[in-house]
């Protein structure tokens, strides 16, 4: 006899104990004995009476193109289906599991032993489920259970450059600059708090009513922060930018049109000549991206040491120590911000000191640590042009709290920062370097800026992308006179080069 598919648009029925099933269906009566599938023990007693959910062999697979034409508007039945069993199978999974295998070094056989349990399942209530949907079962509770739950998916794809997740049922990503919204969700708010706390336990750190929110990272470098209700409103938000699996090379960037030839040959004589460099930019605009590139170039033999909020990113050379700053515990205690390691830092004999953002008093102590020897240094800092980038820095020395007067800060910027390399997010998604600006100095009670490369948009594709060219302007930058010195060979006609930008900066 055929079992009727279920229909997930009638009201769900209540089994005992109150929980819902799709389409009606009656449940096992409470106390039933499950019989054990031959060659295997038992299910624990207290997880006989678990609710199962029936379904036909017709409604796990695709429907034919007319069925699709019909029930377009329509939940799809073998996502619903696999929503359904699932959350309805996680609490019977955490009693039957050992609890020996969820301690961390025990995937393999924790992913094994789910996989047996999932089957038992389905076998004992004979679900006639189709090979591709139980791949897709066993995946989702698999990654659910071991891994980042539903972001798991989103986490292995490639194409995706930013996860937002707007409340448990809502998540945005964007792939090649474009916001789109995913049919990924969590099961309930509950699961996307497990999510969080998988994320942030690692670390020590934690997110609840007394502190809620919090910075963090990925094992695979990738930053997240989260925000958690009473702060956010619709549900707890996570946001991870996604951690390149093969970084974004200088290389790269030109093939992607993001600077040209002669930035790039530019760029690479100024972190060859210890000049002091700062990548100014909007949020997401490729700042750290652009860190990382740029750090490539520092030769092998030197010490360098890197200070983050939370640590994303990956220097190639040898040479490299990693600080990374840390919150208050929960007694309001503990805490270490960046301006301390930066200051920590001078200590430990750096030869390059990378800073992944200055975004308070620490512009200070950096500025200071330029000024001092410490010459070759890198950072990034938000701002929309170079001109904006120095009222930034000069805001955040002032955050310092050190009642320094305007023109001292100033006249430290003016001999701390050699070089602005100014990065935007176009209007297309694409991202670009727009400014190469040498800093010259003071004039007066001002910092006097030259821009020695530009780009300039020069029209949209049929795409709907944008079309320009990036220039020298024609200007032979200072510290040309610093390259002759160590007798690199840049010949003075890249600053009068133009390359047309036909193809889009880097998603």
């Amino acid at each position: 006899m055929a079992i009727p598919p279920p229909n997930f648009n009638r009201p769900a029925a209540l089994v005992p104990g109150g929980i819902p099933r799709p389409g009606g269906i009656p449940a096992r009566p409470p106390g039933a004995a499950i019989p054990p599938r031959p060659g295997t023990s038992a299910l624990p007693p207290s997880t006989q009476a678990l609710p199962t959910v029936a379904t036909s062999t017709s409604a796990l697979h695709p429907p034919g193109p007319a069925a699709q034409r019909s029930t377009a508007a329509q939940p799809d039945a073998a996502q619903e289906f696999v929503m359904q069993f699932k959350k309805q199978l996680l609490p019977y999974l955490v009693q039957a599991l050992d609890p020996k295998l969820l301690e961390r070094g025990n995937e393999a056989s924790l992913k094994k032993r789910i996989e047996e349990l999932v089957d038992e399942r389905l076998t004992v209530d004979k679900v006639p489920i189709g090979r591709q949907l139980r791949i897709k079962l066993l995946g989702d509770i698999i990654d659910e259970m071991v891994g980042f739950g539903p972001l798991e998916q989103l986490l292995k794809d490639d194409t995706i450059t930013e996860i937002m997740v707007n409340g448990h049922q809502t998540i945005y990503t964007e792939q090649k600059g474009r916001l789109t919204l995913s049919p990924i969700k969590f099961l309930d708010v509950e699961s996307c708090r497990r999510v969080i706390d998988k994320i942030l336990s690692p670390l020590g750190r934690r997110v609840d009513e007394s502190s809620p929110l919090c910075d963090a990272r990925l094992p695979d470098g990738s930053r997240v922060n989260v925000i958690i209700p009473p702060l956010a409103l619709n549900g707890p938000v996570i946001t991870i930018r996604k951690f390149s699996k093969s970084p974004l090379t200088m290389e790269k960037l030109i093939g992607f049109k993001a600077l040209s030839q002669s930035m790039a040959m530019f760029l690479k004589a100024c972190v060859h000549c210890t000049l002091n460099i700062l990548i100014s930019g909007g949020t997401g605009s490729g700042k750290t991206t652009m860190l990382n590139a740029l750090s490539s170039y520092i030769p092998d033999g030197e010490r360098i040491v890197t200070i983050e909020d939370a640590a994303e990113l990956s220097l190639q050379q040898n040479h490299v120590v990693r600080l990374e700053s840390k919150p208050k515990n929960i007694e309001g205690k503990g805490e270490v911000s960046i301006r301390e390691l930066v200051r920590n830092s001078l200590r430990m004999r750096p030869d390059r000191i990378v800073i992944g953002e200055c975004r308070g008093g620490e512009a200070l102590d950096m500025i200071q640590a330029m000024n001092t020897g410490h010459d070759g240094s890198l950072t990034t800092i938000h701002a929309n042009s170079p001109r904006d980038s120095i009222a930034r820095l000069e805001t955040l020395v002032m955050m310092a709290g050190m009642e320094l007067p305007q023109l001292a800060i100033r006249q430290q910027i003016a001999s701390a920062v050699n070089l602005i390399v100014q990065i935007s997010r176009l209007a297309d998604g694409s991202r670009k370097c727009v400014f190469i600006t040498e800093v010259q100095g003071m004039e007066g009670n001002m910092v006097t800026l030259q821009d020695i490369f530009k780009y300039e948009q020069t029209g949209i594709n049929p795409e709907g992308r944008l079309i320009g060219i990036t220039r020298g302007l024609g200007i032979v930058p200072k510290c040309q006179t610093k390259f002759n010195a160590n007798e690199l060979n840049i010949p003075v006609e890249i600053y009068q080069s133009v390359l047309h930008h036909n193809n889009p900066g880097y998603p």
